[in-house]
């Protein structure tokens, strides 16, 4: 099972009354999440990389900073970019987290989603040591599953403890040091993402252990209940089901508003059987495939994308998503292939 089937049908009851997601669908129904690369770009052509740039509309503290069109520097001022692509771990074995790791990291993937949903962080650790890449080259993020307990307290201890056992997880690989820890979820109540989020910022601020902290699935009153303190670290990414296939109105403007980078957790999912034709056909113009258009049209809409795959040649198909721009018209196209909607 996708792991982003798994979140929806885990959590559904809790998501469903702040964002309204999408019904999860079979899995006759869906297609596999495929991994896109975040290869850090050096080099394009002048033309490409101006049209691009000129089209990503990321929040104001991401906007200033776009090193290139692949990567960026999020709100937190971390030196270390952000890549806009990122492989997330599905759930599979320790064993073949292992491998799937050492091929995304042969083609080129430089950040990793390793959610602890997936249950084999200890495995995509050991093939980040035996790689021999320099730590420092990698931007790692693990994540946190507490929204059940009811209360600050509790949400702040059971917070707590999933943050060391991200830590003890990554230690088999060596990995004392995260650059990213995310909330899978959000508590059920105000006071308990702020239990949530006290965790977190002992994490970063009194353990450092981490340097960014990030959210997934956070509606705009729930980022609120984080952002009310003045005090608080700002969360620098708030993963969401955004696609072409679901992209309500104002999914992307709530979180900019709040400086706040989206990254979709869902990129593909009902996008290929229902629009694959139509993005085909635009995918021609550039020697594209169906895929590489609508993960381009993510970045393009102003967010970033966490795929996985099983197959070598989709990991560096879909690597090659920064080396092209859409046109106005190819983007309005694709936006209204379906209804935007209402959050």
């Amino acid at each position: 099972m996708n792991i982003s089937i798994k979140l929806a049908l885990a959590l559904m009851p809790v998501i469903t009354t702040a964002l309204q997601f999408p019904s999860p669908i079979s899995s006759n129904d869906q297609i596999s999440r495929r991994s896109a690369v975040s290869k850090l770009i050096t080099s394009s052509t002048a033309a490409v990389a101006s049209g691009a740039a000129s089209s990503i509309l990321m929040p104001p503290g991401v906007a200033n900073a776009v090193d290139s069109v692949s990567q960026v520097t999020l709100n937190s001022k971390n030196k270390k970019p952000f890549p806009l692509a990122s492989f997330g771990l599905q759930v599979y074995d320790d064993d073949t987290a292992y491998r799937l790791t050492l091929t995304a990291l042969e083609v080129g993937y430089r950040n990793f989603f390793a959610s602890v949903l997936a249950g084999n962080q200890k495995g995509f650790a050991k093939a980040v040591k035996a790689s021999g890449i320099p730590r420092d080259e990698l931007y790692i993020c693990g994540s946190v599953l507490s929204n059940r307990v009811n209360g600050e307290k509790a949400a702040y201890e059971k917070t707590k403890q999933g943050c060391l056992e991200n830590m003890s997880a990554f230690a088999a690989g060596n990995i004392d040091h995260l650059d990213m820890i995310m909330l899978d979820y959000p508590g059920p109540n105000d006071e308990s993402i702020r239990g949530q989020w006290q965790a977190f910022e002992e994490m970063h601020s009194k353990d450092k252990t981490v340097d960014d902290l990030a959210v997934s699935n956070f509606s705009p009153n729930q980022l609120d209940a984080i952002l009310v303190n003045p005090d608080a670290t700002k969360p620098t990414v708030n993963q969401l089901p955004f696609s072409l296939a679901y992209h309500p109105q104002g999914i992307l403007d709530y979180n900019a508003k709040r400086d706040i980078l989206v990254q979709s957790w869902s990129p593909l999912s009902r996008v290929l059987p229902r629009y694959g034709k139509t993005l085909d056909a635009i995918g021609q113009n550039y020697g594209k495939s169906a895929a590489q258009v609508g993960l381009r049209w993510i970045v393009q809409s102003g967010a970033a994308f966490s795929t996985q795959s099983k197959s070598k040649s989709h990991f560096e198909e879909d690597l090659k998503v920064f080396d092209f721009a859409l046109s106005d018209e190819e983007m309005a196209k694709i936006t209204q292939l379906a209804a935007a909607g209402v959050l």
